[in-house]
């Protein structure tokens, strides 16, 4: 814990408050997952069914949404709760949207047989332009369901 604790300090100040920002909407985040329609938590997106191709970004703009895609991760590690997918899809989606960069996400979908058993999975993922920046692996085994973008 103490060596957590002092590689958080040797953090430069901005990550450090991407982190902690990150965790905060972590906790808001899953909180409204448990107590809110999905339907409400996305009511101020566009939603497309079909593929949409996403607005190039600045370096800039990349550079921040990469560092908030780390600061996400990096704190869903730390959290007590269940910071899935969904969560920090949620998480980042708001801080991206904060400092004005555009984004998508995509909600998926898989059916798996195990036995008599077919098992339904989802995942969620965030990419600004063509990168991810939260819930990467894995992402290539869901078909794609709905896309919601901002900005």
């Amino acid at each position: 814990m103490l060596r957590k604790l002092k590689t958080f300090q040797a953090l430069p100040s901005e990550q450090k408050r991407l982190f902690l920002q990150a965790y905060r909407l972590l906790g808001t985040m899953r909180f409204a997952i448990l107590t809110r329609k999905f339907k409400s938590l996305v009511s101020s997106l566009e939603m497309h069914r079909e593929g949409y191709k996403q607005p190039p970004l600045t370096e800039g703009e990349m550079a921040t949404a990469h560092q908030i895609g780390w600061a996400v991760r990096k704190a869903a590690q730390f959290t007590p709760w269940k910071s899935t997918c969904l969560v920090q899809v949620l998480a980042a989606q708001r801080m991206l949207y904060q400092r004005g960069i555009a984004g998508a996400f995509y909600l998926g979908a898989t059916n798996s047989t195990n036995g008599d058993q077919q098992t339904l999975s989802a995942h969620a993922w965030l990419k600004c332009d063509q990168d991810f920046i939260t819930g990467e692996p894995g992402h290539e085994q869901f078909i794609v369901v709905s896309t919601f973008s901002w900005l």
